[in-house]
């Protein structure tokens, strides 16, 4: 299982590229006043042949806004196949990862929400539109003027700064709650401590196990130990990949009780065996695996806000944020800090 993983060279990025080659998104942390609703930015761009068809899927555990600039797609929606091109969608947290197809290539572009943000900017809790694609407008976003706002010309960073502009006004309208904490920290746990039984995390925080199933029911749209499971699954998912840090390889080997429990886990949500997901290229899985794991990363400290991850080649566009340069397409990026693998 640590084979290199398949790549299909057909495929040409276009926001960032690993180590191996793999096609990466541009993605972020949002600014600090959207932090509390708002957990990554991305851009993905990947170019391919007008008649390729690729099929794959995508597996995200927080609701997400995606913009799909480009590209004639469809995606398995609990059950029901939606065709879509040019369109803003509200993707619902995942159980397990949802076929999604796209003829040619694309342009993606979209944030992720916190747990319990949907509910907080006035639209369905997150258990309502699990697995599902919505209408963003259930939480104030109008396709029409969203879309406008995303110049095909401009660079992926001014794409994040045009997403934040347009949160904000969304936030200063509806003037959501701030999170709940036990959302917060259980989010946290998630990344950290996967394999910790749920009751000893409710005993070490002080909550009623009750009150722990209760709000995240609420605030994931699944039970506390579904929540784990698949944390677990994406984390591993994300090291056959090859989008981790390699220092946790072992590490994330050891949830497993055995090779069979692993197995079993990975089929059961990513809907193939492990041998197959590496064998196989997964272009879009890994999209969403790498801007997880790097929010990941960032959110327990591994790395310093917009520090590369461990996987990361270069960038293919403009830069962080905070540097306000620009850089054209194709250009490594000296001073985008690394962090040795």
């Amino acid at each position: 299982m640590r084979r290199s993983p398949a790549i299909d060279p057909r495929l040409a990025p276009g926001s960032a590229v690993a180590r191996d080659g793999q096609p990466l998104s541009y993605s972020r942390a949002p600014a600090c006043d959207l932090a509390p609703w708002v957990a990554r930015l991305y851009v993905s761009i990947i170019d391919a042949p007008p008649d390729y068809r690729l099929d794959c899927g995508v597996f995200s555990e927080n609701a997400m806004v995606r913009a799909q600039l480009d590209g004639e797609w469809h995606a398995r929606s609990a059950g029901d196949l939606v065709q879509r091109g040019r369109a803003l969608i509200l993707f619902g947290p995942q159980t397990r990862r949802m076929p999604v197809s796209v003829r040619g290539g694309f342009t993606s572009v979209g944030f992720a929400l916190r747990p319990g943000s949907c509910r907080a900017l006035g639209g369905p809790g997150e258990g309502d539109i699990v697995d599902r694609l919505s209408d963003p407008g259930l939480i104030g976003l109008t396709p029409g003027p969203w879309l406008d706002s995303l110049d095909l010309d401009a660079t992926p960073e001014d794409w994040c700064r045009a997403m934040e502009a347009t949160l904000r006004r969304l936030i200063a309208q509806r003037v959501p709650p701030p999170p709940d904490p036990v959302s917060v920290w259980f989010e946290r746990a998630s990344y950290e401590e996967p394999a910790t039984p749920v009751h000893d995390l409710a005993e070490r925080h002080g909550i009623e196990l009750r009150r722990l199933e209760r709000i995240v029911r609420r605030d994931f749209g699944m039970t506390p130990k579904q929540v784990l499971r698949r944390a677990r699954t994406l984390d591993m998912a994300s090291c056959l990949r090859g989008v981790v840090d390699r220092s946790e390889v072992e590490a994330l080997m050891l949830r497993y009780y055995d090779q069979s429990h692993l197995i079993r886990d990975f089929t059961a949500l990513i809907g193939m065996s492990p041998r197959q997901f590496v064998s196989q290229p997964q272009p879009l899985m890994t999209l969403s695996l790498e801007t997880r794991q790097a929010r990941r990363l960032e959110l327990l400290a591994r790395i310093g806000p917009g520090e590369a991850p461990p996987w990361l080649d270069h960038v293919m566009c403009e830069g962080k944020a905070e540097t306000g340069g620009r850089h054209p397409i194709g250009t490594a990026l000296p001073e985008f800090s690394r962090k040795a693998s």
